[in-house]
């Protein structure tokens, strides 16, 4: 691992001035608390709106994770994320829990968390992350009186030592900004933006996962075993998009032999029409039919919906980064114009024992999560109660639904890395422990007086484990560094994920009547075919007959991922 860079000197009034006015109140979309069926609040005495879980413990970690979408005209957040959102979040609480209940890792010491919603977006998160900090800023009451003459009482904010998060790349750059000025460690489970790699602007940030210059790479793979020479590129505006598609454009002009037709980008904002317009471009150049995208979900669910609009099922062929990976979200009820593509995410193994565990939470049992009651609704499609946040829902919660019994259920594909990024943390917090209390149990006086996030850095820096909670890869080794080094990017090799279609699926009987397979990617012999034995960008398609004859021709249509190693 390269050494350390020292960070230029900055000087101190901007940032403690930019401190100072955003740490003011701010209009923050609130969040309602876990509701029961009957419509009550779910937690006593807790007040019936929040915006954070808050886990108590001895040391407390930070957790930034994409709860809510974007919101629309102006507001800071919009629809549940129920994959990317809750399932992450839900992954944090879950390693949390573990850790505490293991007597080798930070004997007698608990693990809590202060857990924000990012609502997708970079600007809402800065303000949202500056609650880790507001322990190490002190507040100056000597100029406040309160009615009755005496001084103010501030209430005691917990000290975030290090934070998990964020999931945007976007989101991660500015946070870290933020978190190197109070020296407080940051590890990212999703962030991929190759820029995170400069060690001088963000010496306190480390990720799980690798960097985007691999999956453009496999990305170059699939088009040149494709036999594609003339692609166009979309990208979100913002460092993940932007970043990705330049390390493709790179790696394409080293390589050679593969043309950009145009390369496209998607505003932060984007106006009424803006995805049409996209489309109509994008067709400018109709034999350029393989689109390689780097954009976020919400992105690529307006972009699939616009082509639909546009009448150009089956002209594009979609070959999306890992921000579209598995989810099934992006392509939920659009899944004819979606068919065909080809995704790409970092390795990873599904943790049974997470599926476990979520399959097992209820209102009742989950009362920590201020937003499972919001989950519930979508999820099962309910309403909570005369407070719900699904007024229009025709039926009412009855509280006694069951995850994956009376709902699909498919474990998000970020999972493993944001419980290898928990157990960094507190693995990197043990070693601190061991040295700090000489191998005592319980949090001493010494590691409660002051824990030194420069000292945590180094710990974090140096740290492996093997994750035996994988039942199916026990020999897993999370190694960590700043930038991903090549030896996790070797770890987590990219899988490649072919969108399979059962659009006759019967719902009742669980039954198929066909299979559309994308043949041309799931054979290596086809993946071979030389680019002059059929047009650029047209994929071969076979549809395989189940011979359920009886069926209805309009029965609900089915989205599943089919995984093929690169």
């Amino acid at each position: 691992m390269e050494p350390q860079g020292t960070p230029p000197s900055r000087a101190p009034g901007p940032h403690f001035l930019l401190l100072v006015l955003l740490l003011a109140p701010s209009p923050a979309t609130p969040q309602r608390l876990p509701l029961d069926p009957g419509g009550g609040a779910l937690g006593g005495a807790v007040p019936e709106y929040a915006h954070s879980v808050r886990l108590d413990g001895d040391i407390v970690l930070g957790g930034l994770f994409p709860v809510h979408a974007r919101g629309d005209r102006g507001a800071p957040c919009g629809e549940l994320k129920k994959e990317k959102g809750i399932h992450r979040l839900e992954a944090m609480m879950f390693a949390i829990d573990l850790i505490n209940k293991d007597p080798d890792l930070l004997p007698n010491v608990t693990l809590g968390a202060r857990v924000l919603d990012t609502c997708s977006r970079d600007t809402y998160a800065l303000e949202q992350s500056l609650t880790f900090v507001q322990a190490l800023i002190e507040k100056d009451g000597s100029d406040v009186r309160c009615a009755n003459g005496d001084p103010p009482v501030f209430a005691k904010p917990d000290k975030i030592v290090g934070v998990i998060g964020a999931s945007a790349s976007s989101v991660s750059i500015m946070v870290a900004n933020i978190l190197r000025l109070f020296k407080i460690p940051q590890i990212s489970y999703a962030s991929t933006a190759p820029e995170l790699s400069d060690n001088t602007r963000y010496d306190f940030f480390s990720r799980v996962v690798p960097p985007d210059s691999y999956q453009a790479q496999a990305m170059m793979d699939i088009v040149t075993a494709m036999g594609w020479n003339y692609v166009s590129t979309l990208a979100s505006e913002g460092n993940y998009g932007e970043s990705g598609v330049e390390a493709f454009v790179q790696i394409s002009r080293e390589t050679g032999g593969v043309c950009i037709a145009q390369s496209l980008k998607i505003p932060r904002e984007p106006r009424p029409g803006e995805f049409d317009k996209i489309i109509r471009r994008l067709l400018e150049t109709s034999n350029a039919r393989a689109v390689i995208m780097f954009a976020n979900e919400d992105d690529i669910r307006r972009v699939l919906d616009a082509a639909r609009r546009n009448n150009q099922t089956g002209h594009f062929l979609w070959v999306g980064s890992d921000s579209w990976g598995s989810k099934i979200s992006p392509v939920i009820g659009q899944e004819r114009v979606a068919e065909g593509a080809i995704t790409i995410l970092p390795k990873r193994a599904s943790v049974d024992a997470f599926d476990r565990y979520f399959r097992s939470r209820s209102l009742s049992n989950n009362r920590r999560n201020v937003w499972f009651a919001e989950f519930w609704e979508e999820n099962f499609n309910c309403k909570l109660g005369m407070h719900g946040k699904r007024p229009g829902s025709p039926k009412k919660c009855t509280g006694l639904e069951k995850v994956g019994r009376d709902s699909s259920y498919e474990q998000e594909g970020k999972v493993q890395f944001v419980i290898d990024a928990v157990y960094a943390m507190a693995h990197a917090l043990h070693r601190m422990h061991r040295q700090r209390c000489h191998g005592n149990p319980g949090f001493c006086q010494d590691m409660a007086d002051n824990i030194d996030g420069k000292e945590l850095l180094s710990h974090i820096r140096a740290v492996s484990f093997n994750a035996l909670m994988y039942i199916q890869t026990t020999t897993l080794t999370v190694s960590l560094s700043l930038s991903a080094s090549v030896s996790l990017g070797l770890l987590y090799m990219p899988k490649v994920y072919v969108i399979l279609l059962h659009p006759e699926q019967n719902v009742p009987k669980r039954k198929r009547s066909f299979k559309a397979i994308v043949t041309a990617a799931a054979m290596s012999g086809k993946l071979g075919q030389k680019g002059g034995d059929r047009p650029n960008g047209e994929v071969k398609t076979e549809l395989c007959d189940s011979m359920e004859t009886n069926t209805s021709s309009t029965k609900t249509t089915y989205v599943s991922y089919n995984n093929h190693a690169i």
